[in-house]
């Protein structure tokens, strides 16, 4: 088709240029043209030649035809004058025509190149002109670039699809693609070769898969490898396998001696890889894949479990094992005997629990001959009526885990004495309890009841038995019998109970006595079982232990004393009950309790009652009984009366002052209110009688007396008239210049020349500053000078002028009374 269609223009170009290039060529029949095709490759930036026949024609033109066009384009042409480039010729490269010949050399060849080249050439022959065109087909091949390698998913997990595809920046078409693996330890191995597709499909990968990936691209051209990339394949973790050491396997799995070192390896396939956590019991005890217990105990006896984790899938498996730790039993064997055959026989039990594997156990042989073995326990029996009290029985125990040989041993022996029987009730009486025992011994002894007529009461029970009976009075009188078996004993022991309803009795039915005194009223009991305690009630029917302040009891086993406490004729009089209840019945007695009163004292009259003073606040009290009666004592009571004119809205309250012995006949009431009025009463007593009280009546104020007053009067007015002339006489000697004429009335006057006496040191300094005052007038004293110190005059002044003497005064004060 290429060469139909470039056939013609090129041939109408041919034709209209030959006129012109062959000017001295004759055409004599240019016949057929011939075509020629070839194919030729080139690399891209590289040469090729693109021949035009084999030898060089005497004309041609190169055309050139892009891909997908129609249209040629001449590259270069040679009418014989040399060959002609085209402007085309530089875009396909470094174009050149090889000498000699019609062929194109193409450097660097870029992709533009790519298309059809038609080269017409026009060879002059002997048989004439002939026409050949030469189409070359040049395809531009390009390099493959280095390859590289695109994961869907590089860490993709078990059983899921991974897509590889082997990248290429360039590359001319078909390219061969060839997928290689290399593993951890370097085999190189060729997982696929795909033609002309880049993509690797692994519809399911699995763990095998891990390792390194390379991609072989290819064409034409060359070959590249890429970089190798790292396929990390996500699994696990499988199921663990444990190793344990010392290996010691048992039907329960694995076994280990006490105190042994352990070690548990725990491995599970898994990438990433996994991690361990072991757990002891559902415990977690370690994290790790070996889990070393140094020195195994029996307590490390159980289950071990290894989990494998892979963290990065959230996934897990575990794998448990048993370990048993053998070790023998802790402490001693234990020996003991049991009651067998209805307690006539003896069945010897030796035990030693614990230990892996069980001990082994034997009796040394008694009575009884040669026994057997047991493991952990064993037991044989021996008869009852054919072994002696106290003998001694022998376990011999051995273990594999021990060299030494243990053993233990026990005692038969049959309880003291006789089997002890009581009774006794519930509170309030509601059941009746029968307990009978017989402690000691061993085995221990088998206890049951039963009536008079010999019918079982209740269960059987060891050492000790106790029958529950509801209370009721028909057992009362009736018999009850506890019966005791030991295998020892040759018949079984007995005792009896026989139930009695309370009998009450009392020494003295009547009591009485004078009120004030404690009083004790007796209650004794003659028959009672179960022993119950006896009650009392007072007069009123009132429980005596709810009253503590006012009665006391004394108890003893058979009888109970009633003590009544300073009693009184009005309140404790009346009949007193002693009662008593027990599980089969009761009783009570009534005691009467007479209190009778003391004789009336005799009455009182108050025979002087004053006051001892003008102050009315002690008054002196005196009295006579008006008879011999009997009396233990007094008391004085006073009444304030309100004052006048205050109306009575009531009798004022008795204060009690204080109580007297027998023998006292007066008595000082003191610390009265002066400004009250006050009446006072006086009562004799006798125990706990009280008389009557005397008259009424109230305190008198004291005679007057005026002696004394006059005295007093006459002392005070002579005390006060002394101490008032003194301070008048004072006044008048300091101020005699202030009152010269009250001065010279009482003293007289004295000579102008002489001066007047001073008796006081103030007396001098008052002159001084008077004389300092007076200056400008005349004075007696001025010749001396005011500041002259003056003798203290003598009581009898001499050179005094007739007429003129000092006068003396005596004053005399006298009392009267």
């Amino acid at each position: 088709m290429v060469h139909r269609g470039l056939g013609v223009p090129y041939i109408c170009l041919t034709v209209l240029l030959l006129p012109l290039l062959l000017e001295g060529v004759d055409i004599l029949d240019a016949g057929e043209v011939v075509y020629h095709e070839t194919r030729t490759d080139g690399v891209v930036e590289r040469g090729v030649i693109l021949e035009c026949g084999p030898i060089l024609p005497d004309v041609y033109i190169w055309g050139f035809t892009e891909p997908g066009t129609d249209t040629i384009r001449a590259l270069v042409y040679n009418f014989g004058k040399g060959p002609k480039l085209q402007k085309l010729a530089k875009d396909l490269g470094d174009l050149s025509v090889i000498t000699n010949t019609a062929s194109l050399s193409i450097e660097k060849l870029p992709l533009a190149a790519e298309g059809v080249y038609t080269c017409q050439a026009l060879y002059d022959t002997a048989e004439g002109a002939k026409l050949y065109y030469y189409y070359v087909y040049l395809r531009v091949l390009v390099p493959v670039t280095k390859p590289y390698i695109l994961m869907s998913d590089s860490s993709p997990i078990e059983g899921t699809v991974v897509t590889m595809r082997c990248g290429l920046e360039n590359g001319t078409g078909p390219i061969n693609y060839v997928w290689e693996q290399e593993t951890r330890e370097g085999q190189l191995t060729t997982m696929a070769e795909i033609n002309d597709n880049n993509l690797f499909n692994v519809t399911e990968v699995t763990r095998n898969h891990t390792g390194w990936y390379r991609c072989v691209a290819s064409n034409k051209v060359n070959q590249q490898r890429s970089d190798r990339i790292w396929l990390d394949i996500i699994f696990g973790p499988d199921l663990p396998q444990i190793d344990v050491t010392p290996y010691s396997v048992t039907e329960r799995g694995y076994s280990a001696l006490e105190r042994e070192t352990v070690s548990l390896l725990c491995q599970a396939s898994s990438n990433p890889p996994s991690q361990y956590v072991w757990f002891y019991n559902n415990s977690q005890v370690f994290t790790g894949p070996q889990f070393t217990i140094t020195r195994v105990l029996r307590m490390h006896t159980g289950h071990y479990a290894c989990l494998a984790q892979n963290t990065y899938l959230n996934t897990r498996s575990k794998k448990t094992i048993t370990l048993t730790v053998y070790y023998p039993p802790d402490g001693d064997p234990s020996c003991s005997i049991l009651p067998a055959n209805n307690y006539n026989d003896l069945a010897l039990r030796c035990t030693w629990e614990g230990g892996i594997p069980g001990a082994s156990l034997k009796w040394t042989p008694y009575v009884f001959g040669n026994g057997s073995e047991g493991i952990t326990n064993i037991t044989q029996i021996q008869k009852g009526q054919e072994t002696a009290n106290n003998s001694v029985f022998l376990c011999q125990v051995s273990h594999i885990a021990q060299n030494e040989i243990k053993s233990c041993s026990v005692r038969a022996w049959m309880p003291y004495g006789e089997p002890q029987c009581s009774a006794y009730a519930t509170r309030n009486n509601e059941y009746l309890m029968l307990s009978c025992s017989w402690e000691g011994g061993f085995p221990r002894a088998l206890l049951w009841w039963a009536s008079s007529s010999g019918d079982m009461q209740g269960t059987s029970e060891e050492n000790a038995n106790i029958l529950v009976l509801r209370s009721s009075a028909t057992y009362s009188g009736k018999a009850f019998v506890c019966y005791a078996k030991h295998p020892l004993a040759k018949a079984a022991k007995q005792c009896v109970l026989k139930l009695e309803a309370p009998v009450l009795i009392t020494q003295r039915s009547v009591m009485s006595v004078y009120e004030g005194s404690d009083v004790q009223l007796t209650c004794i009991l003659s028959k009672n079982y179960p022993i119950t305690e006896i009650t009392w009630y007072n007069n009123q029917k009132q429980h005596v232990l709810n009253i503590p302040k006012k009665y006391a009891l004394d108890r003893a086993a058979a009888w109970t004393n009633l003590t009544v406490r300073e009693t009184d004729s009005e309140t404790d009089s009346g009949q007193y009950w002693c009662s008593a209840t027990n599980a089969v019945g009761g009783a009570e007695i009534p005691i009467t309790l007479m209190v009778k009163r003391y004789p009336m004292p005799p009455n009182v009259t108050i025979s002087k009652i004053i006051y001892n003073s003008r102050q009315r606040t002690d008054v002196d009290l005196e009295w006579l009984p008006q008879n011999e009666g009997e009396l233990t004592g007094f008391f004085i009571e006073r009444q304030r009366l309100p004052l006048p004119p205050k109306k009575r809205s009531g009798d004022p309250p008795w204060e009690k002052l204080v109580n007297l012995e027998p023998d006292a006949r007066n008595y000082q009431i003191k610390n009265l209110d002066p400004t009250g009025t006050y009446a006072i009463r006086i009562t004799a007593v006798n125990h706990r009688t009280i008389g009557n009280p005397s008259d009424i009546k109230s305190p008198a104020d004291p005679p007057f007396n005026a002696y004394p007053a006059v005295i007093g009067a006459a002392i005070g007015g002579m005390l006060i008239a002394t101490i008032a002339t003194v301070l008048l006489f004072m006044y008048v000697v300091r101020n005699r210049n202030n009152n010269p004429r009250l001065h010279d009335l009482i003293f007289g006057r004295q000579n102008s020349q002489s001066r007047e006496n001073i008796n006081f040191p103030e007396d001098e300094v008052v002159e001084g500053s008077e004389g300092e005052k007076h200056a400008g007038e005349p004075s007696t004293t001025a010749a001396h000078g005011p500041s002259m110190a003056l003798p203290r005059p003598t009581a009898t002044p001499t050179n005094l002028p007739p007429g003129e003497e000092p006068v003396n005064v005596t004053i005399t004060v006298m009392a009267s009374s």
